[in-house]
């Protein structure tokens, strides 16, 4: 599976009025900027960044397929545990299985109050996998 992380702004510009669906950000200019499509393929999770001050950045938002989740408590990415120690880029950049479940792991357990909705993430990914080990 393949899976993305994708900056989507400034945190403290945007983290504030972010919702499912959103399309754009606003930069520390106060301009409005189109969020980069996802690399075709990606058939995992998708996951939005922003940076916090301090050059930290946190996963804000969690989507895969219909499902569009914005985190009520965003999580620092620790590039070595969520990123197979790839770095942040401007383009979305494409992140292993591994690097992704770790990140999923971690999001699950900061966000209670959203569990169900994120474990509904988690076994849509099993689903899949296991739908893929069988064909192979």
């Amino acid at each position: 599976m393949v899976h993305a992380l994708r900056y989507e702004g400034g945190f403290e510009q945007n983290f504030d009025k972010l919702k499912p669906g959103a399309t754009t950000y606003i930069s520390s200019s106060g301009t409005e900027h189109k969020l980069p499509p996802w690399p075709g393929g990606i058939d995992g999770l998708r996951i939005g960044y922003m940076e916090k001050a301090g050059k930290k950045f946190a996963a804000v938002r969690v989507q895969h397929g219909k499902l569009d989740i914005v985190l009520k408590n965003p999580i620092l990415i620790d590039p070595v545990r969520h990123m197979g120690n790839k770095r942040f880029a401007p383009e979305p950049t494409l992140i292993a299985d591994a690097p992704a479940a770790a990140l999923l792991r971690d999001v699950i357990e900061s966000n209670a109050p959203q569990r169900d909705e994120l474990l509904k993430v988690r076994d849509q990914l099993r689903d899949r996998d296991r739908q893929s080990s069988r064909k192979a």
